[in-house]
């Protein structure tokens, strides 16, 4: 007989905005992401006998994002993810894992002749800052990162050497244009309780800004012989930056620039070292992954 080998349910694309305000200086913090939340637990019957007296609905689910953002802080979003979980577990005995992902939107601070505005933003490009979240009773997995920064250098970047055979028509080059859009993830050991969050909430926005400014700082400086290398480095320097992190994740789809040859033009030189002009490519790309762990 069939049965339900696994489960969770809940409500995902919750949109939520949330403003503080510092009365003394007048300064705003604004905060925007996107919550799912998906829970696990004793709900079997729901499916299988079409037991409603188990599902805590997933309107009832939204509401307590909202909720629950309104009375925690929700920087760093480690620390949102980790209120909002246990909530579940603590209210409803038959639930015993909570799924909470969140992505965070970057919205910077103007700046107006010189000085910061104390309540005007900008989006500030497509990058989000990424929380993966499981809160279960035997503790609370925390996966933090990075995406959708996207990044483009114009050269330092080679890629020769790799296997030639009866299927290979791409040429060897030792420059080349690299760009890709960092899709990167650090694991934390996992911490028993809420307080234990609490307790390290400092280290999560410190890690964030470590990794951020070790992705572009190695991608800008390194003269890479392939993204293979590159982000190996990138993520070694993520383990050192933060200690309390199990292992580091990157995928890097190579955003492809591909020289256009003008010859036929009046003899127009465009390629190799005269090339000026590119052509941007959508598909197909390579996709380049790696997940480093520590020793």
């Amino acid at each position: 007989m069939p049965f339900v080998s696994a489960a969770r349910y809940g409500k995902d694309n919750v949109r939520v905005y949330k403003v503080d305000r510092d009365e003394k200086t007048g300064i705003h913090t604004v905060t925007e992401m996107t919550v799912c939340c998906l829970l696990e637990g004793d709900i079997e019957t729901s499916y299988t006998v079409a037991d409603n007296s188990v599902v805590v609905a997933t309107d009832s689910i939204k509401n307590t994002i909202y909720i629950k953002a309104k009375e925690h802080p929700v920087n760093p979003p480690e620390l949102y993810a980790s209120y909002l979980g246990q909530h579940f577990l603590d209210t409803y005995k038959h639930i015993h894992v909570a799924n909470i992902n969140i992505s965070v939107k970057r919205w910077t601070r103007m700046v107006i002749d010189g000085k910061e505005h104390p309540h005007s933003f900008y989006r500030d490009g497509e990058e989000t800052r990424t929380v993966e979240a499981r809160i279960s009773r035997e503790g609370l997995e925390l996966k933090s990162g990075i995406a959708g920064l996207l990044v483009l250098k114009s050269t330092g970047s080679a890629f020769h050497g790799f296997v030639r055979d009866e299927f290979t028509t791409l040429p060897e080059t030792w420059d080349r244009i690299l760009s890709t859009e960092v899709d990167s993830t650090w694991k934390w050991n996992t911490l028993p309780s809420v307080a234990a969050v609490e307790e390290k909430k400092a280290q999560f926005d410190m890690a964030w800004q470590d990794a951020r400014k070790i992705t572009m700082k190695t991608f800008a400086e390194e003269d890479s012989p392939s993204v293979q290398a590159t982000m190996y480095k990138m993520a070694s320097q993520i383990l050192d930056a933060a200690p309390e992190t199990a292992k580091v994740t990157y995928a890097l789809p190579n955003k492809h620039y591909f020289e256009i040859d003008l010859s036929w033009h009046k003899g127009i030189k465009n390629t190799g070292k005269d090339a000026e002009v590119y052509a941007p490519q959508t598909n197909p790309n390579g996709l380049i992954k790696v997940e480093v762990s520590r020793s």
